[in-house]
């Protein structure tokens, strides 16, 4: 269910390239040119190297500069891989049985549904689903205000700290790094990281589809006939129990 939810994110931009995320200090300011995308694009992948078929590096989204373009590129990019690492991981999970062990709802419905990962999503109440889509539009309004926007300067892929606001009296703990093990780091041992986050993200968006194709085109992924198939609808994620009055 949380797997069904979470590919549903996948529909805005997915782009195929992007630069290194340097590690700036709290107040730097950083912008990516499109000679940064190919410079990393090589390390990367130095098969395929720069791989942009729609121009999109040379595109002025709303008016923007080229920097300003790159860095909604840069960013779109690296939150995509990261949702779709937990929606992958969270898909493998939920179709071998696993589940919270508390109840899901305040009169005691349990986590235990029966079906594939997008058959439970279906069958949990309508107020769970708002509860989740609520939470994650929060994160999302949080990280647009809070620190230094991405499209302005601002490191992407970077979340800023609650903190940074005073929101820690309410979110004790962040969501990169809570227990404070990675503050340490060294900067090139930042970078490899970075370098392989993009590079999983970018195979889990595909494994993400994958699922899904298989899960409703028999035969589309060989590697995956083993996938339940699934009668829903996933661009309806609220088919069947929403509602407007």
């Amino acid at each position: 269910m949380i797997a069904s939810l979470i590919s549903l994110t996948l529909l805005t931009h997915v782009v195929s390239f992007c630069a290194v995320q340097r590690k700036a200090a709290p107040n730097s300011i950083v912008f990516e040119t499109k000679a940064d995308l190919e410079a990393l694009a090589k390390e990367l992948n130095p098969t395929i190297g720069f791989y942009d078929p729609l121009g999109l590096a040379d595109q002025n989204f709303w008016g923007k500069t080229e920097e300003e373009t790159i860095g909604f590129l840069r960013h779109a990019e690296i939150k995509h891989g990261r949702v779709a690492m937990a929606a992958f991981s969270g898909y493998c999970v939920q179709s071998n049985g696993f589940h919270w062990p508390w109840p899901m709802t305040m009169d005691g419905q349990s986590f235990d549904i029966a079906g594939s990962p997008p058959e439970q999503w279906d069958a949990i109440p309508l107020n769970a689903k708002l509860q989740i889509v609520a939470f994650v539009g929060f994160l999302e309004f949080y990280s647009e205000l809070a620190g230094s926007h991405y499209m302005k300067g601002g490191t992407p892929g970077k979340y800023p700290s609650f903190s940074d606001t005073g929101f820690d009296k309410v979110m004790p703990v962040d969501l990169y790094d809570p227990a404070k093990l990675f503050s340490g780091m060294s900067a090139e041992k930042s970078k490899r990281g970075l370098a392989v986050e993009i590079n999983n993200g970018r195979a889990a968006m595909l494994g993400v589809f994958a699922f899904m194709s298989a899960s409703k085109i028999e035969g589309s992924v060989p590697a995956l006939s083993f996938i339940k198939p699934y009668a829903g609808d996933y661009m309806q994620p609220f088919e069947g129990n929403f509602n407007l009055f």
